[in-house]
């Protein structure tokens, strides 16, 4: 259950950042509106997470996977591309989700 929520929490807060972009810094009212209705709706699945697993655990692969599929909408909707040390970074990003996930005792296992 703490995954599910979790994911959807995720979800929403990409969902959130992409329209943050298409916002054009709030100057565009519907994408702004999308924007703090996704951000609102990710921070509330995440306090729900919360219930199931800590706060470090959970913080950490909201914000880390939310970063990489942010990279990834970046690269195939904003034809963004990063360079070389992002992409060392990102992979380092993705290491440290396998670690918690796959080792620490800590996480919502």
């Amino acid at each position: 259950m703490a995954y599910t929520v979790l994911i959807i929490a995720i979800v929403f807060e990409v969902i959130g950042t992409s329209f943050l972009m298409l916002s054009q810094q709030f100057t565009k009212l519907v994408p702004t509106v999308v924007m703090a209705l996704c951000y609102l709706a990710s921070f509330y699945f995440l306090s729900q997470a919360l219930k199931f697993m800590p706060l470090g655990v959970a913080y950490a692969l909201w914000s880390g996977l939310g970063i990489v599929l942010t990279v990834g909408i970046g690269i195939v909707v904003f034809r963004q591309v990063p360079d070389l040390p992002a992409v060392i970074g990102i992979a380092l990003i993705i290491g440290g989700v396998v670690v918690i996930n796959g080792f620490s005792q800590a996480g919502g296992h």
